[in-house]
């Protein structure tokens, strides 16, 4: 009787243990996929950014002279930040991105 409490909870451990693997690579997988997106907008206008996203949520100026476009948008009750920071230029320099998937 020990010896199948023992194979059944062995057997739980090892679900949950590939459970938290396939969690992890579909985490990972999706972070990929949103930073080769936002890659796309380097070195494009800001004008090009505002028609595709619209007017940021929020705009913070940094002491370099740049400043950063931030778009909230919220999914299953989880906030989505992304950061576009833009050079005197017009040009987008850099990008950000938290929770986003």
């Amino acid at each position: 009787m020990r010896e199948i409490f023992f194979a059944f909870l062995y057997t739980l451990l090892l679900i949950s243990i590939a459970g938290c693997q396939t969690v992890s690579k579909k985490v990972e997988d999706t972070t990929a996929k949103e930073e080769k997106e936002l890659s796309k907008w380097l070195n494009k206008p800001e004008g090009s950014l505002k028609s595709f996203y619209g007017q940021p949520d929020k705009i913070e100026f940094l002491k370099t002279r740049n400043r950063n476009y931030i778009y909230i948008t919220e999914k299953y009750k989880i906030k989505c930040e992304r950061k576009f920071e833009i050079n005197p230029r017009n040009i987008v320099v850099g990008f950000s991105s938290k929770n986003c998937f």
